[in-house]
């Protein structure tokens, strides 16, 4: 399968994770849904003409929404990106002089989505962190000639891609929502894609995650009559996640590893455990599930002690 990339970055993209996640949801005659849109990588990769799309984060869906009305084109990110790098290589301070310009000229409210496109290229590890005034906060990533021609023809080449997969109002609704708003929208003829924030994990995104999230989240999707399928990570070198156990035991668990590059901790830059959850039957697909691989290993142990 061939993944199209899309031109936002942020650290936990599920860009390697997309032909294990397709080849698992079932083919729905409804809707592709999805609660948590993120860099929109899964969605954009869902083949499906009709969708509903929200993130509590404002700016990504003022871009996708800007793609979609044909105000945000190729061809004027083209010109953007060529003058804003031009003017970051020549910046004093290694470039971080213009850096700060364009993070001061986003956070006092112009909100521009080139800038925040300029700004998830330029920052630190393709990260994407709001303080809790809503304000970008991630250092720069110290590369005055971050935005060579090269670089400049990909993240065009992605924008024009995805101008081409995103279908027009209404077969294709964005939403600045809350979750909690979306997932009741379902229907029976639906499939929805929940990518959270993982809890007790330090990854980046516009909201915090508590535990009371993930239980109302839980209890929506034990609702709902679409199917869906979750992210969330499973496990890691150091600590289970404990939500698996006290909520998504119930339904089907799939796993998979996973290595993520991102981040500005060791723990984000190792293997994680990466689960699938779903209400469907996936006796058509390898589990890889760790934990009964793990107790096969032990039966086999016990077998051979005793004989």
């Amino acid at each position: 399968m061939k993944v199209i990339v899309p031109p936002i970055k942020s650290q936990g993209i599920k860009t390697k994770l997309v032909p294990w996640i397709m080849d698992l949801a079932p083919k729905v005659h409804g809707r592709w849904i999805e609660p948590f849109l993120g860099t929109g990588v899964v969605a954009f990769n869902s083949g499906y003409k009709k969708a509903i799309l929200n993130d509590t984060n404002p700016h990504i869906i003022n871009f996708y929404k800007g793609i979609q009305q044909k105000k945000i084109t190729a061809p004027l990110m083209k010109q953007y990106l060529e003058q804003e790098g031009a003017l970051l290589s020549k910046a004093g301070n290694n470039g971080y002089e213009h850096y700060l310009k364009v993070r001061s000229r986003f956070n006092s409210g112009e909100f521009s989505p080139y800038d925040f496109i300029f700004l998830s290229r330029a920052g630190f590890n393709g990260m994407m962190r709001f303080n809790k005034k809503g304000h970008w906060n991630i250092p720069f990533c110290k590369k005055p000639e971050r935005f060579a021609q090269a670089y400049v023809t990909k993240i065009t080449n992605q924008v024009s891609s995805v101008s081409q997969i995103i279908q027009v109002e209404p077969d294709w609704t964005f939403h600045n929502k809350s979750f909690a708003e979306i997932i009741p929208l379902a229907t029976e003829n639906d499939i929805m894609y929940c990518d959270p924030p993982y809890y007790g994990r330090h990854v980046d995104y516009f909201n915090g995650w508590t535990e009371e999230d993930e239980e109302l989240l839980f209890n929506l999707l034990s609702e709902t009559k679409a199917k869906f399928i979750l992210s969330t990570w499973h496990h890691n070198d150091w600590r289970q996640n404990e939500m698996i156990e006290k909520y998504w035991s119930k339904f089907n668990v799939v796993t998979k590893d996973h290595f993520y590059h991102n981040g500005g901790s060791i723990e984000n830059r190792r293997t994680v455990v990466e689960a699938l959850v779903c209400n469907f039957n996936t006796d058509h697909f390898i589990l890889h599930n760790h934990g009964l691989k793990e107790k096969t290993k032990l039966e086999q142990l016990e077998i051979d002690w005793a004989t």
